[in-house]
């Protein structure tokens, strides 16, 4: 079923001549959305783009095929992983003695170079090579720096916390085993949540629309992840028991996101346990 449909949308001819030519070995939804949501913003004049979602939900899989969407429309569309930002290990080690050992691991809001993020979504408003930092998980660690074209039409900032918000009361009581035997007291989740509140609502609040790719539940999460694990170097692969530890890290903010983001997201792309849309929301920036 074309996913127009869903939405209650009349692709124009552009977008289907967009579509065609995205790459054939991707999933075809995808194609189409990317199609859909390109020809909606450059139509819009909409400049920065938060892509959002659990793990797993295909958000890096959608960034290339946006990119290539806006070769097609000749637009020039950057798309920025918030992983790329990830402090480093050093960086992270410090944290965890410093503040809490939970800190070492990647992933939670207080572990990205916020800063860093936001200088390099200025810079790409203007022209001129910008450095954009790489990082590899399988050393878990930056590795260096690649050279981006400024002065971009559309700039797409994905990640799983991308529009996440903080909580509105205090930490409470724990959700999982991670949080009940490592963090009885809260400080992590008080200093994520803090971290959500100030430097990671700035970025969010400059977002001119956001997109919310909606998994199904944790499950799914923890099955997509294991999947991809499949995809890595067996040295550098965890075992189900390991995926499961890691989805804890990110357990309340992605629960929250999925209560929370499909009331106030731009677009609601809703995920299948088959990793197929089902459901299609656009709404108004």
């Amino acid at each position: 079923m074309p996913i127009a449909v869903l939405a209650g949308l009349v692709p124009s001819d552009e977008v289907g001549r967009c579509y065609r030519g995205l790459d054939a070995d991707a999933p075809d939804d995808y194609r189409q959305l990317a199609a859909l949501l390109v020809d909606d913003w450059r139509s819009r004049a909409v400049h920065t783009v938060g892509v959002g979602g659990g793990q797993g939900a295909g958000k890096s899989t959608l960034g290339r095929l946006i990119v290539e969407a806006g070769r097609a429309f000749d637009a020039h569309v950057e798309v920025l992983s918030i992983d790329d930002f990830y402090l480093t290990r050093e960086e992270r080690h410090r944290l965890a003695e410093d503040v809490h050992p939970l800190l070492a691991t990647r992933g939670p809001p207080g572990t990205h170079d916020v800063a860093l993020l936001r200088a390099t979504l200025a810079a790409l408003r203007e022209p001129g090579d910008v450095p954009v930092p790489r990082f590899d998980k399988g050393v878990d660690t930056r590795t260096g720096y690649e050279t981006r074209r400024g002065a971009v039409d559309i700039v797409v900032l994905e990640g799983w916390c991308v529009g996440a918000t903080a909580a509105e009361e205090s930490v409470g009581e724990s959700i999982n085993a991670l949080e009940r035997d490592h963090d009885a007291d809260g400080l992590w989740r008080s200093t994520v949540e803090a971290a959500l509140r100030t430097s990671y609502a700035k970025v969010f609040a400059d977002l001119d629309a956001m997109v919310f790719l909606k998994v199904p539940g944790l499950e799914a999460v923890r099955r997509w992840r294991l999947q991809q694990e499949s995809e890595r170097r067996p040295e550098q692969r965890l075992t189900a028991a390991g995926v499961n530890r890691f989805v804890e890290h990110y357990e309340r903010i992605t629960r929250r996101m999925l209560a929370t983001l499909p009331a106030t997201a731009d677009v609601v792309v809703e995920l299948d346990d088959a990793h197929r849309i089902a459901g299609l929301r656009f709404g108004t920036f």
